[in-house]
This record gives C-alpha cells, sequence and structure tokens, in this order.
C-alpha cells in the first residue's frame, strides 16, 4: 500500500500534502450538531488543526490476540425481503445507545442476547468517533451478527463516513476515551514493520488508533468485510445517499471499498471521498427540494427498488421522510454526543413504521 503522510493541516488526515484537499470531508458535509427541522444544514464549522488532545498514558497492546468473535463478511450486494426488517442510524460510540436502538427493535434482551428470532437489522454505518464506547459496540455487534444467524435473522453493519475518514487517518472526532480505547485493543500493533514510517509521523496517543484502522491493519480488516450499500427487498440502505452517477456501480463500490479497507488497493476509491459520493451526499436527508427528489427517483429507477434508507444528517425531531415517503432519514443523533431520541424504522411488506421508544415491540417467540 503507498505510504501517504499525516502532515496535513487537519490533525492527522493521512495524505500527502497536495492529496489533502481531495481526499479531506468535502466542505459542510461534517454536521457538528443537529439540523434544524425543515431547514437547510448550515455549514459546518471547519473543525481544530490543533494537536490531538492529550490522553492517559496508552496501555500495552493486545498485539498477539485475535478479534473474536469477528464480523461476518458480507455475502452479497441484495438480498430478499425478510417478513419484519428494522433500521438503525448513527450510534457514534454510545453504547447505551445501541443497545436500547436494539432493544426497541426487538432484537436483543436487557442482557444483550439475540431474541430477534429471523428479524433482519441495518445499521447505516457510523459507530465511530464522537463517544468512547466504539470497541464495545464493535464487538457487541460482531459477536450478534453471529447470534442472528444462528438463529435464522441477520444484522448488516454498513460504513458510513466515519468508519472510512479513521481507515484514511482523519482522527478529528476521535474522543480521548476513543485514542485510549485502542490502545490493547486485540491486534493493535503499532510495532508492524509495515507502519514504520506512518508510526514515526503520529503522535503517540494516536498510534494504536492508527494501527488499528490504517487500511490493511486488524480493525480495518474488521470494516472490510462490510458494503457501503445493500438493498434489502424493496429498500436500498446507505449512510448518505446514492445518487444517480453511483447508482449503477453498486457492486463496484462495495467491492472496490473492501478491497481498499483489506489493504488489497493502493488508494481509496472515489465513492468514498467524492462530496456527492454514497457516505458523504446529504441531497436526500438536509431539506431535499425538488431537483433532489428527482435525482432520488432516477436513482431508485436505476437500483429496482421502492425506497432509500440513510443516515448521516442529524434530525433530533425523529425519524422523517421526503420525496413521498420514498427516502426515510433514520439519524435522529441517538448519542450523547447529540441527545436525540432513540428511534428505529420498522419495514414490514409495503408498511413502514416508526418506532419510538415507547413502542417496544414484544419480543420475537424463539
Amino acid at each position: 500500500m503507498r505510504l501517504r503522510s499525516l502532515s496535513c493541516s487537519l490533525v492527522l488526515v493521512a495524505l500527502t500534502a497536495a492529496a489533502c484537499e481531495r481526499l479531506a470531508p468535502p466542505p459542510a458535509h461534517e454536521q457538528q450538531r443537529a439540523a434544524e427541522p425543515s431547514t437547510a444544514t448550515p455549514p459546518a464549522e471547519r473543525a481544530s488543526s490543533a494537536a490531538v488532545p492529550a490522553t492517559p498514558p496508552p496501555k500495552s497492546p493486545g498485539k498477539h490476540a485475535q478479534i473474536e468473535p469477528g464480523e461476518l463478511p458480507a455475502t452479497s450486494d441484495r438480498y430478499p425481503a425478510p417478513a419484519r426488517l428494522v433500521a438503525l442510524g448513527d450510534i457514534h460510540g454510545d453504547i447505551e445507545a445501541t443497545r436500547r436502538a436494539l432493544r426497541l427493535a426487538g432484537a436483543i434482551d436487557d442482557n444483550d442476547r439475540w431474541i430477534g428470532g429471523e428479524l433482519v437489522v441495518v445499521q447505516t454505518g457510523d459507530q465511530l468517533d464522537r463517544g468512547d464506547d466504539e470497541q464495545e459496540i464493535l464487538e457487541l455487534l460482531a459477536r450478534l451478527q453471529h447470534e442472528a444467524a444462528a438463529a435464522g435473522g441477520t444484522l448488516h453493519l454498513l460504513n458510513g463516513n466515519h468508519e472510512f475518514m479513521n481507515a484514511l487517518g482523519d482522527l478529528r472526532y476521535v474522543t480521548p476515551g476513543g485514542y485510549a480505547d485502542f490502545a490493547d485493543a486485540p491486534g493493535v500493533d503499532p510495532g508492524r514493520p509495515e507502519l514504520r514510517e506512518i508510526m514515526a509521523q503520529a503522535p503517540p496517543q494516536a498510534q494504536a488508533r492508527v494501527a488499528a484502522f490504517w487500511p490493511g491493519q486488524p480493525w480495518a480488516k474488521e470494516l472490510a468485510k462490510r458494503n457501503v450499500i445493500i438493498v434489502v427487498g424493496d429498500s436500498v440502505f446507505v449512510h448518505g445517499g446514492v445518487t444517480p452517477p453511483w447508482a449503477e456501480r453498486v457492486a463496484a463500490i462495495n467491492t472496490e471499498s473492501r478491497a481498499w479497507l483489506a489493504g488489497d488497493r493502493p488508494e481509496p476509491p472515489k465513492a468514498i471521498t467524492a462530496e456527492d459520493g454514497p457516505v458523504w451526499s446529504r441531497h436526500y436527508s438536509d431539506s431535499p427540494d425538488a431537483d433532489d427528489c428527482a435525482l432520488l427517483e432516477q436513482a431508485l429507477e436505476t437500483i429496482g427498488v421502492a425506497r432509500m434508507i440513510v443516515g448521516h444528517t442529524v434530525h433530533t425531531e425523529g425519524i422523517t421522510s421526503a420525496c413521498d415517503d420514498r427516502v426515510w432519514m433514520v439519524d435522529v443523533g441517538m448519542a450523547s454526543y447529540y441527545g436525540g431520541p432513540t428511534e428505529v424504522l420498522e419495514i414490514r411488506g409495503d408498511a413502514v413504521t416508526v418506532l419510538r421508544a415507547s413502542d417496544r415491540p414484544e419480543p420475537a417467540t424463539p
């Protein structure tokens, strides 16, 4: 893999100076706080380029440990419609919010065990950043994937922009606890020979994080088991949004992004760095207008589905829809960073229902 410098003006954007502008998060597309209901999201303030915040001394790396059980690799870009399908949005490093959403969905019990039976759940990305519980979240979701599969259900995990930002070395939204958390994470070894040059440029407190998520490294390889876009029944799920130029490339986007995260491709695919790419676009989630809805119709027709489910743009007023219910926005800012409500989206056949904390369904019969 071609080495990229960590010397950009952003905290740890892992790019050469010439490539920084090209691969840094698109301007006004990294949301700091919740979008106001029915208004356009104001341009986000540029994150500080100050040094990475100080953290406690790193713990001894768990470099010889394995990530267990590890996520299940995606097997397709398209899956048949289940009897019951639930989507949940961004969880940003908050394990309690993750648990609340999964319980609301009827997926887990109070002991964090899968009780959903043949339920299919899609989490639309952004598990990382803004909170301290990321490793615990990733380990919980991986375990639940195995439990769901054993029960005939499925838990699909998508990558959002924050997963890719960590792989790019852009650590501006990592908390102090997030730096410390991966210092002893399974498989993380900043001393790996292939990381020698990049480690020489990384601040000590960030080295474990870089060694975890740099393409080809253990936790990046976990992310490499996921898709960016999936179709389940007549719904397409994606973190940001699929605009028409990308709608014909769903399989290629998934393949190329997995290869890059796994360390098998030297440069990230354009789909994950482009301003209108599937993990960055806010065309359908930030007060879409008639032109945006026209783009949506075109993309849905190309993909061959009835609706799109997206996260990325925070709506603390709750899950909402637009374009005659052809797009549903499921990022409610449930993580503590935003303080939004706990809501998930349920799809049964043609019926789409918002489940709120007071609507918790009965557990599935084993």
